[in-house]
């Protein structure tokens, strides 16, 4: 485990701070409630796959006897000898129609297999990310506590520091005037870059947007796995009856192909997420090192923070970047999916999705600039 590089010391967090913070943010990087809530949707969704049985029962019987009345005239015109294995093919698609919820669940077992695997996998590291992101997110609070704690000390210095200066402004020469001068610059640049209310509000702005631009890549990558499998389950018995004509023969294989590609985003969103959780474990415990570095108080603590105040944000930037890479990284969940199951169709519907997304965000964008 990468966690075994960095030696990370735990951090007391009250069960206060916990419940507010996941109230805040939600309960676990990924969001817990809107995972379970994908989940129960699909089964439910998935529920309605007879909607169009019998449609398809009726147009599977009709090209029964264009498919039978196509082979008997061959057979009657001498152009075929008769074959008893092409004339049974009509019925096992029909009895695939008839048993279409069981045999849509015999495809998908292969990849629930795959899936129940890797979110086993995903749900043991996620637990330890959380804690670690309570964790940091508690170390966060205490070192904006220590700037402010510092800005207030060089306040009150510099407040008496200016009482003295007025002072010694009557009965002191220009040498002691300029000596003075190197103490008080100082203490007013450090309490300049002590504003911490500002860089606090900015941090928690960038994080929160990183975290939820990886959030929405996830609920998009699962959001379009169920659209798109709906469509196969409920739409697909009519590609079965169809794939009886032999011009259309590969129709039903077509699908079949396709169901499982699409049955694939799950596991492999899965697996991306474990790789990503292992990046984000690795950032974050790299984070609480430096900033349980910042709260000791061995060292050389107070040049530390005020080199840290001076960036901007309270973060060293290693967790909004893995979080922007994995929700960057799982767009790509269609584009492998074909590389297990070679099918076509289904990487150019993403496609399609994605620029209408870019087209729509950029519409959005230029409103707003309008207003």
């Amino acid at each position: 485990m990468l966690s075994i590089l960095l030696q990370v010391q735990p951090v007391n967090v009250t069960d206060s701070f916990k419940d507010t913070f996941n109230f805040l943010q939600g309960n676990g990087v990924y969001e817990d409630g809107m995972m379970h809530f994908l989940k129960i949707m699909k089964d439910s969704i998935w529920s309605s796959y007879d909607t169009f049985i019998a449609d398809a029962q009726a147009l599977a019987a009709i090209f029964m006897i264009i498919f039978f009345s196509i082979k008997a005239y061959e057979m009657m015109s001498g152009d075929k000898q008769l074959e008893i294995m092409p004339l049974l093919r009509p019925f096992a698609l029909v009895m695939v129609i008839l048993w279409w919820g069981t045999f849509t669940k015999v495809v998908a077992y292969p990849t629930d297999l795959i899936e129940n695997k890797t979110n086993a996998l995903f749900n043991g590291s996620e637990v330890h990310l959380n804690d670690l992101r309570v964790q940091r997110a508690q170390l966060i609070v205490t070192v904006a506590d220590s700037l402010m704690s510092m800005q207030a000390q060089t306040e009150v210095a510099s407040h008496e520091a200016g009482t003295w200066y007025e002072k010694a402004w009557e009965s002191v020469k220009s040498d002691v005037k300029d000596g003075f001068a190197q103490i008080w610059n100082p203490i007013i640049e450090l309490r300049n870059r002590l504003q911490v209310g500002l860089q606090l509000l900015a941090t928690s702005l960038l994080e929160t947007l990183a975290i939820w631009i990886l959030r929405i890549c996830v609920y998009i990558v699962f959001f379009v796995q169920i659209i798109f499998s709906t469509i196969l389950i409920i739409l697909g018995p009519f590609s079965v009856a169809v794939s009886i004509l032999p011009a259309f023969r590969d129709s039903f294989t077509t699908w079949v192909a396709r169901f499982i590609s699409v049955n694939l985003y799950s596991g492999i969103a899965y697996l991306i997420l474990y790789v990503a959780t292992q990046f984000q474990q690795f950032a974050m415990e790299a984070e609480i090192t430096r900033f349980q570095q910042l709260l000791d108080t061995s060292g050389n603590t107070m040049e530390k923070l005020g080199w840290f105040a001076s960036n901007g944000i309270l973060s060293f930037g290693m967790v909004i970047i893995t979080f922007l890479i994995g929700g960057l990284t799982m767009l790509t969940v269609p584009s492998i999916s074909t590389w297990i199951v070679s099918t076509s169709g289904i990487t150019s519907a993403s496609s399609t999705m994605g620029r209408g997304a870019s087209s729509l965000g950029a519409t959005v964008t230029r409103m707003i600039g309008k207003m």
